[in-house]
């Protein structure tokens, strides 16, 4: 009989931020395949024991780890190790021990593992089929940093980052049976840099739950001002999130309330460290931390916002915005990956003045904002159920019903 092993950076549940979001629904989708081991870390005891009560009832087998690496010791081991330093701020004992004993019961017969930094878990031999989901392209968002900031030692513990992890995801990428992405843009660049072809490279796009994101659902009103609010949403402890609403408040949003001075902007999202908190200060400016619930704050907007200056893979915050049929404003890269048309499902505006201006149109004009809206909400119903999406995990695998 088929058992999975399913190795997780983060312990999926609750699914309140992007990478857990898509891990919960991968081990939803493997668990109607077979029986499923689950092996991850969380952050917090708080976060594993959170996990722990939901799901050791749906699971084979459950170990959730708590990681205790900082960062400035994970960067002088990798260092002296010569390894990417995301690996060693993954890396725990237990949980090492935990799978290398799973793994000798001789029970287990395919592995799913999720996140680039869960491959070090992988045994060096295995008889069945694996899969490695790494989501994103993780060097080249470290690529990326080193290009945008140029302040040592920032950018050459970026740049040491980006080769260490290049080289390794490359080597995973060749000893696994499949690599997995989360669009087609992320597979393409990874064929490209590792020089792996479409066999065993292939894309599994994010999904969205229209049923759980849906308009017509009652929510308790969470904004009392008055004036066109736009919102956006993440873990803002995330450093592309902090860069964002930085940008947005100090080059975008005074656009915006020069010719509509009651404007509002709400930041919305756990963890906000105090560069965010301290825009708050700012008038029209809200930032709430961490909310029960995002859905409420998205009902509220009159346009959500997401001015990434970096951004890799599809973003969930986009897709549960216009499944909430809200009128959407994106950079491009923010918006690189979703199947949606400028102009129709959402807006994609490059620069502070063409973002400031499409905000601008959707404020003064409420029903042609909420015609787009709609027709994003037609679009995540047609385009991007779970279902749908996680449906080729049967096949990689070899176990389709």
């Amino acid at each position: 009989m088929a058992e999975i092993l399913f190795l997780v950076h983060r312990a999926p549940w609750p699914p309140d931020r992007g990478d857990r979001i898509r891990s919960w629904h991968m081990f939803e989708a493997l668990a109607k395949l077979a029986p499923v081991h689950v092996a991850a870390l969380a952050d917090t005891e708080a976060d594993a024991a959170v996990a722990r009560a939901k799901m050791a009832p749906l699971c084979k087998s459950l170990c959730i780890e708590v990681r205790k690496v900082s960062r400035p010791a994970a960067l002088a081991q990798a260092v002296l190790r010569g390894e990417p330093v995301s690996n060693r701020l993954f890396r725990n004992a237990a949980l090492a021990e935990h799978v290398g004993a799973l793994l000798a019961l001789g029970t287990v017969t395919h592995i799913v593992a999720f996140s680039g930094q869960m491959a070090q878990y992988l045994p060096a031999r295995f008889d069945g089929p694996v899969i490695m989901d790494f989501v994103d392209v993780d060097s080249a968002k470290f690529a990326t940093y080193a290009e945008q900031d140029k302040r040592q030692p920032l950018n050459w513990v970026h740049a040491r980052e980006a080769k260490k992890l290049a080289a390794f995801e490359a080597d995973v990428a060749r000893r696994v049976d499949a690599s997995l992405f989360v669009s087609e843009a992320e597979a393409a660049l990874f064929r490209e840099r590792s020089g792996l072809g479409g066999d065993i490279v292939f894309a599994v796009e994010n999904g969205i739950d229209t049923d759980r994101f849906d308009p017509a659902l009652a929510f308790d009103r969470v904004d009392e001002g008055e004036g066109p609010l736009a919102v956006f949403t993440g873990q803002m402890d995330y450093r592309p999130n902090i860069d964002a609403v930085q940008w947005f408040v100090a080059d975008i949003f005074p656009l915006i309330r020069k010719a509509r001075p009651g404007a509002r902007f709400a930041i919305v999202g756990r963890a906000p460290p105090e560069e965010v908190r301290a825009l708050a200060a700012l008038p029209g400016v809200t930032v709430t931390g961490e909310v029960p619930d995002v859905r409420p704050w998205l009902a509220a907007a009159d346009a959500v916002v997401a001015p990434l200056l970096l951004a890799r893979g599809v973003q969930n915050k986009l897709l549960e915005a216009m499944a909430m049929a809200r009128p959407v404003v994106a950079s491009a890269a923010a918006a690189t990956g979703i199947d949606a048309v400028d102009g129709e499902h959402l807006l994609v505006a490059e620069d502070a003045t063409a973002m400031a201006a499409a905000i601008g149109r959707l404020f003064d004009d409420p029903a042609a904002a909420a015609t787009m809206g709609k027709a994003a909400r037609a679009r995540m119903i047609a385009r991007y159920g779970w279902d749908a999406r996680l449906a080729p995990l049967g096949a990689l695998l070899g176990l389709d019903a």
